[in-house]
């Protein structure tokens, strides 16, 4: 295999790859007894026909699709990684020549990861919100917790009154037609949650168990159902059960059952110290992407077309993957949604440039400040990941190696540029 060469405009090149004729050869063998089983001549048990028969019968270049596709992937990235090219793309390919005989050629187009000229990287200047938890937030928090250690209890003597659990039966109406998803029996409404449209749970208000009671409400314009929008509909609803929350007492005795704590004081104050360390974290997070902005403003780089899809292509398969997860095909997360799959890698792009723009000047600011990943940060980040994935740590260094390693290292050298013009930042 040999290759060679050439840049056809900024940040663009073709690869020009030869394959020696009896490499391609071998691979045309391999294609027909890869297909040979499929193929039926008369005179021949199915895959028992001669290959040089197919040929004569079907053209010598019968093989030549699959021989190609078997060569072209290990000469491309042979060639890819012996040429020096920092290439950021999938390839454009084109086969260029494919004779008998003859060399196997074939050109593959790519783009190359652009310069970056620095702007000010240190020393600049954002806004970031001040981390400050209010006496209020912190009440609020302990009302969550409230919430889940109340206990509910059956009310008997009193009709509905806000804030009540009540236990319903409803089917609605348009234009005295019973509509679809319009209907269930034993719903629990809490009152005053603004679950169902309108005024549907303020009608219940005053209302008695085994009351059967008609709820007129008028469906808001933008609902998401097209047949119901901006419909005015009647409910008929039976009032079937009630019942209510009755929350602890905020006391020492709430705070020694539901934490470490013996005292509702130290309680607070644990729930204060954690939402000033959550404000703190997503205050720093805030800070690392103003910064980041700030420093590609004023930097100049020129982001190539394929770069800025290849970027597109690998967030949308991430996506999918995380979808898979939950049990969810991209195809049916399109579906779902009205989403397709153009509109979706369209919807990508600011994001996709934004994470290119970020990575380029992360990478500059650590070649300039000669930023590196050392031994030591290279086993400690072994060390996260085997706990991370519960694997040994040299099973791990068996997957990754090469390139691979290589992208660890420089994720490494990222994340200490990052800190060092976080750190330098101003704020005001």
């Amino acid at each position: 295999m040999s290759y060679k060469t050439e840049e056809l405009a900024k940040n663009s090149w073709k690869i020009t790859i030869e394959v020696e004729a009896q490499e391609f050869e071998n691979a045309c063998e391999q294609a027909y007894r890869k297909n040979k089983g499929k193929i039926q001549i008369q005179g021949f048990r199915k895959g028992k026909a001669p290959r040089a028969l197919i040929e004569k019968m079907y053209g010598p270049s019968v093989f030549y699709e699959d021989a190609a596709n078997i060569v072209i992937p290990d000469a491309y990235a042979k060639a890819a990684e012996e040429c020096g090219l920092d290439i950021v793309s999938r390839p454009e390919v084109d086969v260029e020549q494919v004779e008998k005989g003859k060399p196997f050629v074939f050109t593959a187009v790519v783009a190359t990861k652009p310069e970056v000229e620095l702007g000010k990287y240190k020393g600049v200047t954002v806004e970031v919100p001040k981390v400050e938890v209010t006496d209020d937030e912190v009440i609020a928090q302990l009302n969550i917790e409230r919430d889940r250690n109340s206990r509910t209890i059956t009310v008997e003597d009193r009709p509905v009154a806000d804030g009540d659990i009540v236990k319903i039966d409803y089917e609605g109406f348009v234009d005295g037609v019973a509509f679809e998803g319009g209907k269930a029996e034993d719903a629990d409404l809490t009152i005053g949650s603004h679950t169902f449209v309108d005024t549907f749970e303020e009608q219940l208000i005053g209302k008695n168990i085994g009351d059967d009671v008609e709820v007129n409400v008028t469906f808001p314009d933008d609902y998401h159902s097209d047949d119901l929008k901006g419909k005015e509909a009647m409910f008929k609803v039976t009032v079937k059960g009630i019942s209510v929350k009755e929350l602890p007492e905020l006391d020492d005795d709430f705070a020694a059952d539901v934490s470490d704590f013996d005292t509702l004081e130290e309680y607070k104050a644990d729930i204060r110290k954690t939402l000033e360390k959550k404000k703190q974290d997503e205050t720093d997070r805030i800070k690392e992407d103003a910064v980041i902005e700030k420093i590609i403003e004023s930097s100049t780089m020129e982001i190539p077309k394929p770069m800025l899809e290849e970027q597109k292509v690998q967030m949308a398969e991430d996506y999918a993957q995380r979808l898979k997860y939950q049990g969810l095909s991209i195809e049916q997360y399109f579906k779902f949604t009205g989403m397709t799959a153009e509109k979706f890698l369209e919807e990508m792009e600011p994001r996709a440039e934004k994470n290119i723009k970020t990575r380029l000047v992360l990478e500059a600011v650590a070649k300039a400040e000669n930023l590196t990943a050392t031994d030591e940060d290279v086993e400690k980040e072994f060390d996260e990941m085997a706990e991370r994935y519960s694997m040994e740590k040299d099973k791990i260094k068996d997957f990754i190696k090469g390139k691979e390693l290589d992208n660890m290292k420089m994720d490494i050298a990222c994340k200490k540029a990052l800190e060092l013009v976080t750190n330098a930042a101003k704020v005001k």
